[in-house]
């Protein structure tokens, strides 16, 4: 208690001293403390709006209905659609399966999407029969969801029939495959060596002995571990199909989802009946952004940036990436003003407000907050909230008894969010990471508006402190001018989950 009472007073910086000469001195006590009490390292101190100057112009801002009609303008028709065509989206059924493949993915639940197309694809190269893929409980979110408390598996298996076989679990004979199986012991059916962005000749030539020999493989680790060059077609095309039409969520994921998706629309239908007859608004449905601030504490400590929160939040993020990464994090190798010039630092909630006023949205738009949980909680959010005071997030829009199914299940949190921000009118991240990369990639697969920041301007913008509220608007306007969803092809190396052209999409 006297630490959280240091990091709350005049003397937090003293305390934040003490903590990290205590791993020193008392390294099982630091561990237990830690474990008990991870959010005391950061999430107590409270930051000051860092940009005072453009806040204050951001909220006397004024928007012209032309400003308006223009930043709500759906996308237009960029001359691409998705790949739909049965002879192109569908694969023939092999033979014979040879053999039973399970694989083991970890991450949250955009990086575990991501793996679950991999894996079929690998089944695919295989010629394997896939189980349902099993997914790790993440360290950071501590959430044991599997894939069928996520996704429907039965549709998942339809879409799939054609393609490749799947099954919800083993038979019998190989029961004893299993996490801990592997997990005690080096097992000669587990295959640890995959190399990241392995080719499909690297399955063939390695895991398929094994299914031969034994009937069953386990492939662990498994995430990212297929690459995204030199692969059959009709492989890309089978991976695009399941991201794009196999993987849709349990039906109370989408049931909840639809309901707060029409409270945004229809604002007055928040309080009323049980989502089945909802009041219609005469001036009919309302527009809203998306807005995933991936700005959570694990995120705020790896970043190495500075956040406002003064020594003792320097001081004590400092020491969570000691803990957590054991110095492997390269950015704390830079000063702040480095890693902000080059765009590898977060955009807080406020710089998101800021970066949301500045492309000409009004302060009566509403928001749609998709994050788990913001580090520095309310405190943290409040600007962003002064400048947009129509936001919303699960808990405001959706009673205690809908948000019951999903409480303290990260992955459900993520996938309602997820959900929300597919059918926003506008969807925007405050930094590069996995739910951005996929929303990213499915929204621009259906031609949707998807804002993607200019990290590395709008971190050279806020650096300069002299800076008017004209100069940086405009900056921003012109250097978001062709970051609004507009197609771009996949480079080399680059994820065909991020950029769906040219392998999931056809230019028509």
């Amino acid at each position: 208690m006297w630490i959280y009472q240091g990091f709350t007073s005049r003397g937090g910086a003293m305390a934040a001293l003490l903590l990290l000469l205590l791993p020193v001195f008392f390294p099982t006590l630091f561990t237990t403390f830690i474990s008990a009490s991870p959010s005391i390292l950061s999430e107590s101190i409270i930051a000051k709006p860092r940009h005072s100057s453009l806040f204050k112009s951001a909220l006397q801002r004024e928007t012209t209905p032309e400003e308006k009609a223009e930043i709500w303008t759906p996308l237009a028709n960029q001359g691409w659609k998705p790949v739909t065509d049965s002879g192109l989206f569908s694969t023939e059924l092999s033979g014979k399966s040879e053999g039973y493949l399970q694989v083991f993915l970890d991450g949250g639940l955009n990086q575990q999407r991501m793996g679950i197309c991999d894996a079929v694809a690998v089944a695919k190269i295989l010629n394997a029969t896939l189980v349902i893929p099993y997914l790790e409980v993440n360290p950071v979110w501590q959430d044991s969801s599997s894939f069928m408390d996520i996704f429907d598996v039965d549709h998942f298996i339809d879409v799939l029939k054609d393609d490749i076989s799947i099954v919800k679990e083993l038979p019998d004979e190989f029961s004893w495959s299993t996490r801990e199986y592997y997990s005690t012991a080096i097992r000669p059916t587990r295959i640890k060596t995959a190399p990241v962005h392995a080719s499909a000749n690297w399955y063939s030539e390695n895991v398929s002995p094994v299914l031969r020999s034994y009937g069953i493989a386990a492939i662990a680790p498994f995430s990212h571990r297929l690459a995204f060059d030199n692969m059959p077609k009709d492989i890309q095309h089978l991976r695009c199909k399941v991201n794009f039409r196999a993987l849709v969520f349990v039906p109370h994921i989408r049931a909840l989802g639809d309901a707060l998706i029409h409270r945004l629309r229809y604002p007055a239908s928040k309080d009323e009946g049980d989502g089945e007859n909802y009041p219609e608004e005469t001036n009919g449905p309302q527009k809203f952004v998306a807005v995933h601030l991936r700005f959570d504490k694990d995120m705020a400590a790896h970043s190495a940036c500075d956040f406002g929160g003064g020594k003792a939040e320097k001081l004590s993020l400092a020491k969570y990436r000691q803990i957590y990464w054991q110095g492997r994090v390269l950015n704390s190798q830079f000063t702040d003003e480095e890693l902000r010039s080059q765009g590898r630092c977060p955009l807080t909630p406020e710089e998101v407000g800021l970066l949301l006023a500045a492309l000409g949205f009004g302060n009566n738009t509403r928001l749609y907050l998709a994050s788990h949980k913001v580090y520095g909680g309310a405190a943290r959010i409040a600007a962003l909230r002064r400048l947009f005071p129509l936001m919303e997030n699960k808990k405001s829009l959706a009673s205690s008894e809908e948000r019951g199914e999903i409480k303290g299940k990260a992955s459900l949190l993520a996938a309602v969010d997820y959900y929300v921000g597919m059918h926003s009118d506008i969807f925007i991240s405050a930094s590069p990471g996995n739910m951005h990369n996929a929303m990213v990639g499915h929204r621009t697969y259906h031609n949707l508006k998807t804002i993607r920041p200019n990290m590395q301007l709008l971190g050279q913008l806020f650096l300069n402190k002299n800076l008017t509220w004209p100069e940086f608007q405009d900056a921003v306007i012109e250097g978001h001018a062709n970051r609004q969803g507009e197609i771009r092809l996949r480079k080399p190396a680059k994820s065909l989950y991020t950029y769906p052209a040219p392998d999931c999409m056809c230019n028509a």
